[in-house]
């Protein structure tokens, strides 16, 4: 089979491998229909984290069951499935809570392959969510919004979930990035009253304007806040979603707060450590982490994008199949694309 594999940074291909097979009960093997890159495999990519050079990439997909381990019963072969990175096995103490994210039962090197034409996924009987009916069943733009299922729109919810966003609250959204588009459509499912996009792009700023974004701030730092705190009348945000994971961005998200709100925190860090004092005199709450997406996806999302009330798959902004796997992470790497989508079969 084809897929994707990590040379060195700056460099993908395509290589040839093994199907892979069963090596647990609870295993499934997916073929993969469509997949993505995601801003994290940039952090690889541009060698700014490491990665073992040959490694198979990729975390997101949507895909057909193929196969299934004696132990998964709530899939079977030909189901049409969501294909979360999260694998949480649903009944370790994490999962149970509703954090799969951090599911204490997730297998070592299962975030690998998804951008190929088949993949053994771990934890399949609960992670894996049921999509009615086959791919064909659905538009080219719904395809794409389901795939934003398996990490992206599970991330920006997640942002405005940990942060508690509830009706009638003015919200602020950092990073105009697929994740942080992904919040401002988050924090409208929760009702909020207010969004302001922190952007500075044309093309990103439009999208956020059509997923629910009423305001745009494109300053950053000092002049960030400022706009930011003028719009609010000095009061500041009721919940602030941090899709970046910059010192400057965290920074910026305290001072923007208004006493007492919560910081939904996704954007991966980039630095371990973190200044918490200004939280503490502001009575600042910081929430996040790793997306809860099997959970995200049966509780609201997947029915939310079924009944048309979110289009998340407009993040996808370019298109490229998995021979062009090359240009796809460029694209992003450039900004010429807000998120790559790699088509892998039409079926």
């Amino acid at each position: 089979m084809k897929v994707a594999t990590f040379i060195e940074p700056g460099k993908m291909t395509v290589t040839e491998a093994p199907k892979p097979k069963l090596q647990k009960d609870t295993d499934a093997i997916i073929k993969i229909v469509r997949a993505c890159v995601c801003g994290s495999d940039l952090w690889w990519f541009r060698g700014i984290s490491q990665r073992e050079n040959g490694s198979f990439a990729g975390h997101e997909a949507i895909g057909i069951v193929q196969e299934v381990g004696a132990a998964v019963t709530d899939v079977k072969a030909g189901d049409f499935v969501i294909v979360p990175f999260t694998h949480g096995c649903g009944h370790c103490a994490a999962c149970r809570a509703g954090f799969d994210g951090n599911c204490t039962n997730q297998e070592p090197g299962g975030n690998a392959g998804y951008q190929g034409e088949y993949l053994r996924y771990t934890n399949a009987n609960w992670a894996l969510v049921k999509i009615p009916g086959q791919p064909s069943n659905y538009s080219d733009e719904q395809l794409n919004s389901l795939l934003s299922l398996a990490d992206v729109m599970a991330t920006g919810y997640h942002a405005a979930k940990t942060a508690e966003v509830k009706a009638g609250d003015t919200v602020v959204v950092m990073g105009d990035g697929a994740v942080g588009l992904c919040a401002v459509i988050g924090a409208k499912l929760l009702g909020a009253g207010r969004i302001i996009a922190m952007s500075r792009h044309a093309d990103r700023q439009a999208l956020a304007k059509e997923f629910g974004a009423t305001d745009i701030v494109a300053e950053r730092g000092d002049e960030g806040v400022a706009r930011v705190l003028d719009l609010t009348e000095g009061n500041g945000a009721d919940a602030v979603l941090e899709c970046v994971g910059t010192d400057l961005s965290v920074d910026t998200a305290t001072k923007i707060c208004r006493p007492g709100a919560i910081i939904g925190r996704v954007g991966v860090p980039h630095n371990s450590e973190i200044a918490t004092n200004a939280l503490f005199w502001k009575n600042i709450g910081l929430r996040g982490g790793i997306a809860s997406v099997t959970t995200y996806d049966r509780e609201i999302l997947l029915e939310a994008v079924l009944n048309g009330d979110i289009h998340p798959g407009r993040v996808f902004t370019k298109r490229f199949g998995l021979d062009d796997i090359q240009a796809a992470y460029e694209a992003m790497d450039k900004r010429e694309a807000v998120k790559s989508l790699i088509v892998i079969s039409e079926d």
